[in-house]
């Protein structure tokens, strides 16, 4: 039989290596501020101060990395969401309160410097944008993390901050923008050591109460969906993304799930019940089928974007 153990039992285990993980993200991540990512000799006034209000020429950014940069942006403007998601499944006790209480202010500085690049070049509408900040934030997020218990907190952020660092960059790389791209490649790199912090806390996770982590994990990765469903044209824009390859369902698999899962050494591991067998063939028949899917969904975007430039080479 394995070990069962509640939430407060869980974090009392884990404390140890919650606070070995703080420590060594602490002394891993860099010391930068937004500041020295916007390019502020590129601003000017707006209306209201004597300037001129945006008009869609301003922006130097295509439409696909406009989209690109306002999801990923409001998808970080909902941190409020995702801090008490934390705050409720980890503690704001101790070594728990303190990461809560980092991690909640490194994410902050990621909209901070979003927010001012945008308005600062005039890249996108500001007025829409903070439109859809307000809707987006009063409606609030679903964050998986709400009212899930502690272990699927633990898979759900590992998986998420990996997704959100290859949005970021390939974000990034579709700006055009050798600022942007800068920028988006600091921010990324932050989502990286929360990743690894998460990730770490999960492999420990998983040698403690093998079969709730393998649960808790297959849960997650089956149901997996970024914390923007509630954004306006939340669905439309992640179709866009994923058909010009910013986030598709290869690189969910190939570049989120399965570099976690190989990491866990979930296929592999021998400390699983029954119970425990079944989740983890629940995983392993769902990463098959999600292959699949990602095939066809290529095969079926190659056809599209080949129709559209045959259609825009005839029209030229």
């Amino acid at each position: 039989m394995t070990r069962v153990l509640d939430h407060e039992e869980l974090l009392r285990e884990l404390d140890g290596t919650l606070e070995a993980n703080l420590n060594r993200h602490l002394s891993m991540a860099k010391e930068w501020h937004p500041h020295d990512y916007v390019p502020w000799d590129l601003g000017r006034n707006f209306a209201a101060m004597g300037g001129q209000d945006w008009s869609l020429e301003q922006s130097s950014l295509s439409e696909l990395a406009s989209t690109a940069m306002i999801t990923n942006l409001l998808t970080e403007d909902n941190l409020p969401s995702y801090h008490r998601g934390l705050a409720d499944n980890f503690s704001l006790d101790g070594a728990w309160g303190t990461w809560v209480g980092r991690w909640t202010a490194e994410e902050n500085r990621h909209g901070i410097v979003m927010r001012d690049y945008l308005v600062v070049t005039r890249a996108v509408d500001p007025v829409e944008l903070e439109r859809a900040r307000m809707h987006h934030m009063t409606v609030g997020v679903d964050a998986p993390m709400d009212g899930a218990n502690f272990l699927h907190s633990v898979a759900y952020v590992t998986f998420q901050e990996l997704a959100t660092r290859v949005s970021h960059r390939n974000t990034g790389l579709a700006c055009g923008d050798p600022v942007a791209d800068r920028m988006l490649a600091r921010v990324a790199a932050d989502e990286n050591l929360h990743m690894i912090f998460y990730r770490n806390l999960g492999e420990a996770s998983l040698d403690l109460v093998p079969d709730q982590m393998v649960r808790a994990i297959t849960d997650v990765a089956t149901d997996f969906q970024m914390p923007g469903l509630n954004m306006p044209n939340f669905r439309k824009n992640a179709m866009t993304l994923a058909k010009h390859g910013i986030y598709d369902l290869r690189q969910h698999l190939d570049e989120v799930l399965m570099p976690v899962l190989r990491k866990w050494k979930i296929f592999e591991r021998n400390d699983f019940t029954g119970e425990g067998e079944r989740d983890r063939d629940r995983l392993a028949a769902f990463v098959e089928d999600l292959a699949e899917k990602a095939t066809k969904f290529e095969e079926s975007r190659d056809r599209l974007l080949a129709r559209e430039a045959a259609r825009a080479e005839k029209a030229s």
